[in-house]
């Protein structure tokens, strides 16, 4: 059986929105019965490119998440259709359609994701289809995926080890956008947005140099993570989780170390830690 899915790195994503063009050029006036109707001109986003920001002013960071449908093992969208007008095909890509659908506008309150859109005038609820009509021709890749420069979306089975998603999801800790909805999505995700912890180490005594290479651990959670200061005093620690208590650890040869205590309600810009010299 092939099982089709979607791996996205968040840090390979650049913010170039090829994949949502892609996907417009692709759907917009173009019908692939029976997977799908033409998309209007306006108001669907069959791939949507959140921009989340993080941190404050001098330690910001961006983050872009594309987000299609999820193509859930579990589909909600499924049980909600009449007349199997939803259905889940072959190759696992779940399929609304554009016929049996007109009228159920249920479909689209059912997805947790708001990732269904619905056509007022051809009053059919819309979605992300993997580009079916092309891979129904022998295509490898939707229009998406071939559209990404950086390598950001990996396609294809994830029942043949073979494959580079198969691979990649081996090789790497994956999660689900949302893990809550207890949807099991084949589209996943690499190193998704988490809180953040930075700052900045000074030498009180040699303040007009960069404290460079000065040891800062952090620990908590069950997490020990160890950095240095780099070239101009700076470091981070990403990926923590939310609503957590940690505690970061200042030591340098010569100097009197320090230990601070956080909480990552929010990420945390720890600013200067000033080390006095023993």
């Amino acid at each position: 059986m092939t099982r089709l899915g979607m791996l996205i790195d968040i840090d390979r994503c650049n913010g170039c929105y090829n994949c949502f063009l892609a996907c417009r050029d692709e759907h917009y006036k173009n019908d692939y019965p029976p997977f799908s109707a033409a998309q209007p001109v306006s108001g669907q986003y069959w791939m949507q490119v959140r921009e989340v920001e993080r941190g404050s002013y001098p330690k910001p960071k961006l983050s872009y998440i594309p987000i299609p449908c999820m193509q859930c093992s579990e589909a909600p969208c499924i049980p909600a259709s009449k007349n199997g007008a939803v259905y889940r095909s072959e190759n696992g890509i779940v399929i609304i359609d554009p016929e049996k659908a007109k009228g159920q506008k249920d479909i689209v309150k059912a997805c947790p994701y708001r990732v269904i859109f619905w056509n007022e005038e051809k009053r059919i609820g819309q979605k992300c289809t993997f580009c079916a009509h092309h891979l129904e021709k022998g295509e490898k890749e939707p229009r998406c995926v071939e559209a990404c420069p950086t390598g950001a979306l990996i396609f294809g089975d994830l029942d043949d080890p073979e494959s580079d998603i198969a691979k990649i999801s081996a090789s790497r800790k994956t999660e689900a956008l949302h893990p809550e909805y207890d949807t099991n999505p084949t589209v996943r995700y690499i190193d998704l947005p988490k809180r953040f912890v930075a700052g900045e180490v000074v030498l009180k005594d040699k303040q007009d140099e960069c404290a460079r290479g000065v040891r800062v651990v952090l620990e908590g959670e069950g997490l020990r993570l160890e950095t240095a200061t780099d070239a101009f005093g700076d470091f981070e620690f990403d990926g923590l989780a939310r609503n957590a208590s940690y505690r970061v650890a200042v030591e340098y040869d010569g100097y009197a170390p320090q230990q601070i205590d956080i909480f990552t309600q929010k990420d945390v810009n720890l600013k200067e830690i000033f080390l006095e010299p023993r």
